[in-house]
């Protein structure tokens, strides 16, 4: 479970990576659109490049999402076996107090006809 923490870490960066590069060329489209030469095709590319933040974005959330729902499956998972160690546990311990009860009874039972026997001797 440790892995997908730190996978789903490593995408969320990498989508706050992605939002800076938005930023960032969002940033210098604004200054090529107030400088004094415009050049068509450098706007061009920062807008493709634009679209293509835009998909890359899109799609870590989705892997993000998809991550988090691994990690949620996984958490129910050992929840669920959590739970069974911990009946498991109790069941064992139910059975130990029972075997020493059994133990005790026969041991005790064992006492009084020793000593009953002990009595009928002599």
């Amino acid at each position: 479970m440790a892995k997908i923490v730190a996978a789903l870490n490593e995408q969320q960066a990498k989508l706050q990576n992605i939002f800076l590069a938005q930023e960032n060329n969002t940033k210098q489209l604004e200054a090529l659109y107030t400088s004094e030469e415009l050049n068509i095709m450098q706007i061009e590319n920062h807008r493709s490049y634009s679209i293509k933040l835009v998909t890359d974005a899109n799609n870590q959330e989705r892997i993000i999402n998809n991550t988090k729902s691994i990690l949620a499956y996984k958490q129910k998972e050992v929840k669920e076996a959590y739970q069974k160690v911990e009946v498991l546990k109790k069941l064992k311990e139910k059975q130990e107090k029972e075997y020493y009860k059994n133990f005790l009874a026969l041991e005790t039972k064992e006492i009084d006809d020793i000593t009953s026997a002990r009595f009928k001797t002599n």
